[in-house]
């Protein structure tokens, strides 16, 4: 999981003049430093060992002697990586990694590894309010087209704007060993998509609906509300069956998918419809229900009914029978920096502004076309199969919503606290009072002021921590030793987020070289054991008990995704000045470790204010 609003200076002079075009300053971005191996497995060391007993550490100190000795494969590993990383062309070290992390997932990505966003509610109505998200993409993307969507700057510095290529026609495509994407932007589909069209869904029908017209002018706001009411009154009448959604397929593991969209496409009839929702600009799925509250939003938003979803599409706008919407992202290509960049281009200003801005006008409704396919006796039995799995595995799926309407970013800074280390530290805080123990966690850390920048994975708990939880825990402590801690704990998550942000953390640089020996380690001589990958270490600290990622905007109001393992809280949290929301999940069967997890950060959240304020 992505997002983290912090950024470190990389060097760059607050004083220098960027272009103004969208991907004008790629180039002059810095590179991601790559560390050497000894750093590396150095900082390893010290991240792991507040997590593991003398024992464990014991061995992985063995372990990584080992993987550091003259003659290691893993010497090999790295250099090859260094190779890679001069190479020309090559922008990031880090730019075979992402494919293989992201698209070398197995199991099903829906629930697992798409994320959501729930807008900020209006007054409008399905229909309107579906229209207005429409025309504030599109004219994104005709700005975007154009180079014109200013690049970010952060503290001076411009951040990689490459991740925007990916929200417009892309489609991650589904492969017996690693999926590939269909995207524009490439040798394969060169420049931005020429696709006029989107797909909606309603339920469980496909239709293609065009957005702009055949001389490129994007419709206006009425017409595609009166599209949107063509293409509900058509699903109205004929609700899809139940084993002929076609959409249900995304969210089977992946080389099962593959198997299945190769039988899909050897109907030519077939073929042109998942071309169609393949290219289609994005996805807009129109639900015929309004969800009982804010957590039943969120949830549909994060998995809902796979008959009425594609998940394999960057982008799904979802829209429910009340007018209340949100977005589904499909994670490949895009974090959570990006998506909140775009949504709130599209939500910072009216649909007559961004239809002005567009050159939209009035053309009548434009043309609903029903996607269709044929599908024999085993392909509907496969739909059926996928749906009910899936229904299933977002029941298995628990999840809550914690709102700190009095606690937020102003609070945290009156009293001389980063606001995310004071989130942080009340989540360990909660975690060791819910569970009885501190585990691992892991933070999401972004790094677009690099080349192709994406994301660092932190891991929160440091020997800071573990003192602060002590002290907090200790009925002998008074409240000087305890905000001592706290204060010390919060300096440590500062100063890791800062080495994080410039590149300087271990996992990502250890996963890469493990994914290279696996890819070419016959050919570099280089296939030796590496019992590094099987320490205590590596194993406890990549366990995750908490898996964290933040998402400021203030024009949403939730943010959300799936645990990451059986043991897993996933904490997805909006810290804005006034307040802080947080989505929870967490597998079914240890729920009530997650409800208790939830009583606890109240108390936490209230107790750690009241230290520090009574400094």
């Amino acid at each position: 999981m992505t997002v983290t609003s912090t950024q470190a200076s990389t060097g760059t002079a607050a004083t220098t003049e960027w272009s103004t075009s969208t991907f004008g300053n790629e180039e002059r971005l810095p590179r991601v430093p790559l560390p050497t191996l000894d750093d590396t497995c150095a900082r390893f060391l010290d991240w792991c060992a507040p997590l593991l007993t003398p024992e464990q550490l014991a061995a992985t100190e063995a372990a990584v002697a080992e993987y550091l000795a003259e003659g290691s494969p893993a010497r090999a590993l790295h250099a090859d990586l260094e190779r890679f990383d001069a190479e020309p062309g090559t922008r990031s070290w880090l730019d075979v990694f992402w494919p293989a992390r992201y698209l070398g997932r197995r199991d099903r990505i829906a629930l697992n590894a798409n994320f959501f966003f729930l807008f900020q509610d209006t007054d409008a109505d399905q229909f309107t309010r579906a229209a207005e998200l429409i025309t504030g993409a599109v004219a994104f993307k005709l700005a975007l087209d154009a180079e014109a969507v200013p690049p970010v700057l952060q503290r001076g510095q411009a951040l990689s704007m490459e991740q925007n290529k990916f929200l417009f026609s892309e489609t991650r495509i589904p492969g017996a060993e690693q999926d590939t994407v269909r995207v524009p932007y490439t040798d394969q589909w060169p420049g931005p998509s020429t696709a006029r069209h989107v797909v909606v869904f309603n339920r469980g029908n496909a239709f293609a609906l065009d957005v702009i017209g055949p001389d490129g002018a994007p419709y206006s706001p009425e017409d595609l509300k009166a599209g949107l009411a063509e293409v509900v009154k058509a699903g109205g009448n004929s609700p899809a069956a139940p084993d002929t959604t076609v959409g249900s397929l995304t969210t089977k593991a992946r080389a099962e998918w593959a198997a299945t969209r190769a039988r899909l496409l050897a109907d030519p009839g077939n073929a042109a419809s998942i071309d169609t929702i393949e290219t289609a600009l994005f996805v807009v799925n129109l639900e015929s229900f309004a969800p009982k509250d804010v957590q039943a939003a969120c949830d549909h938003l994060l998995h809902g009914d796979s008959g009425n979803r594609y998940f394999d599409k960057s982008v799904s706008f979802i829209v429910f029978a009340d007018g209340r919407a949100g977005i589904n992202v499909e994670h490949c290509g895009l974090d959570g920096t990006t998506i909140l960049s775009f949504v709130d281009a599209v939500l910072g200003r009216g649909a007559e502004e961004h239809a002005a801005a567009s050159g939209a006008r009035t053309q009548g409704t434009p043309p609903v076309r029903l996607l269709e396919f044929t599908l024999d006796d085993e392909l509907r039995a496969d739909i059926a199969a996928a749906r009910r799995a899936f229904a299933e595995y977002g029941a298995a799926t628990a999840t809550r919503t914690v709102s700190f309407p009095d606690f937020g970013t102003k609070v945290a800074k009156s009293l001389k606290m980063s606001p995310d280390a004071f989130a942080q530290l009340a989540y360990q805080l909660a975690h060791k009072r819910a569970k009885g123990i501190t585990g691992a966690t892991y933070e999401s850390i972004a790094t677009r002021q690099y080349q192709n920048g994406r994301t660092e994975a932190m891991r929160v708990v440091t020997p800071e921590v573990l003192a602060f939880v002590a002290a907090m825990e200790d009925t002998g402590a008074d409240a000087a030793a305890k905000r001592a801690a706290f204060r010390a704990a919060a300096e440590a998550h500062v100063a890791r987020a800062k080495d994080c942000q410039q590149g300087r953390a271990p996992e990502q640089h250890l996963w890469e070289l493990q994914l290279i020996q696996k890819r070419r380690g016959e050919q570099l001589g280089a296939t030796g054991h590496l019992s590094l990958y099987d320490s205590p270490g590596w194993t406890v600290m990549r366990n995750d008990y908490l898996s964290t990622s933040s998402a400021p905007s203030v024009n949403i109001q939730y943010f959300g995704f799936g645990s990451t393992s059986p043991t897993c809280i996933g904490i997805a949290y909006v810290l804005l000045p006034d307040h802080l929301n947080i989505y929870l999940s967490t597998p079914a069967a240890v729920a009530e470790q997650m409800h208790t997890f939830a009583e606890h950060l109240r108390d936490a959240v209230t107790e750690l204010r009241d230290l520090l304020a009574s400094e």
